[in-house]
């Protein structure tokens, strides 16, 4: 593959922000992610934002809820791509797995990613 993929973390809040930050402190790469938030942002302008922040290149976009409006604006303005994949459910561990492992298709990332994000949750009693 030729372009590297790259990350779009895209949640409520700040989430993404804190994640993306946190990712670019353990791994000191600043290309990797972008952050984005649906604070003060209707569907449309949501639904924008994404198409804006996954036009030029192979995306994965990592969201915080299933189901949420982070989700159903990626849902509604990427349905005609086949170059972005949708992860729900974001973490850390994932995100600074995806750092290292990008020259891959978006779908084979997102799947990477989705199996290094339920690994990591643990029960630690």
């Amino acid at each position: 593959m030729s372009d590297r993929l790259r990350g779009v973390v895209l949640t409520h809040a700040g989430l993404a922000e804190s994640l993306v930050r946190a990712v670019f402190e353990i791994t000191g790469d600043d290309e990797a992610l972008v952050a984005a938030s649906n604070v003060g942002l209707g569907r449309d302008r949501l639904c924008d934002l994404v198409a804006e922040l996954t036009i030029d290149s192979p995306t994965v976009v990592f969201v915080d809820l299933p189901g949420g409006s982070c989700l159903q604006a990626v849902v509604a303005a990427t349905r005609e791509r086949h170059d972005v994949a949708l992860v729900s459910g974001v973490n850390l561990p994932m995100l600074l797995d995806f750092v290292f492992n990008r020259d891959v298709t978006a779908a084979a990332a997102a799947e990477r990613a989705s199996e290094v994000g339920t690994k990591a949750i643990k029960v630690m009693a």
